[in-house]
């Protein structure tokens, strides 16, 4: 493989006690139940509006819905880097496909902001493309920031692989008309992802090495 296209969450970074810690801050401020990080990890995966439907009671029909996802943004992006960090192996993965003269990209579900923020904290130096959820362009499991991830990285299909840690993840990947690649260090663990569809499991960040 020759293009590499990551998504973020789950994959390449554990950013699960910040999203966390974040979903509960809106939800206090609402004065709304909190969640366990372990309900977050269940609620992540289709971006952030989708993890605060989930999370605030009634979801989208409650009347204050789009505050406290407001309040949920404003907190994330001030507090996206108080834990997160990259999972074990992630970075000296990246700089050894890099040095082998590969392509890699991010594709995330998080908003865009966010997504560029991270990756240039995280990954200054092998990521050449990172792009989030936008306003103009339908997130995962739809192709569309995938296919505008290949469009800037001057790539096509031939040689690509998508790498992610969910079930939108394998069906992205499939709309694409990519193989995926599942990690099992993630959010979801290998029934699940088998479940879903997965076909290609890895269990080390290095064993992306081979492919």
């Amino acid at each position: 493989m020759d293009n590499f296209i990551f998504d973020l969450d789950g994959t390449l970074l554990n950013t699960l006690n910040d999203l966390a810690a974040s979903t509960n801050y809106a939800l206090r401020w609402a004065g709304m139940p909190e969640h366990s990080v372990d309900d977050v990890r269940r609620f992540v995966g289709n971006g952030v509006k989708k993890l605060m439907e989930r999370a605030i009671p009634d979801g989208l029909d409650n009347p204050k819905f789009d505050e406290t996802y407001a309040t949920f943004r404003k907190h994330y992006l001030e507090h996206s880097l108080d834990t997160t960090k990259p999972y074990s192996g992630i970075p000296e993965v990246l700089a050894e496909l890099k040095r082998r003269g590969k392509k890699l990209a991010i594709v995330s579900n998080k908003f865009y902001a966010a997504t560029q923020e991270l990756a240039r904290h995280f990954f200054p130096e092998t990521i050449e493309v990172a792009i989030g959820e936008r306003e103009n362009i339908r997130k995962k499991p739809a192709p569309d920031t995938v296919l505008e991830a290949m469009r800037q990285l001057g790539v096509g299909k031939e040689g690509t692989v998508y790498i992610g840690d969910s079930d939108v993840d394998i069906d992205t990947a499939r709309n694409v008309g990519v193989p995926c690649i599942s990690v099992l260090w993630g959010f979801r663990d290998r029934d699940f992802l088998i479940e879903h569809g997965a076909t290609h499991l890895i269990s080390k960040p290095e064993e992306l090495l081979k492919f």
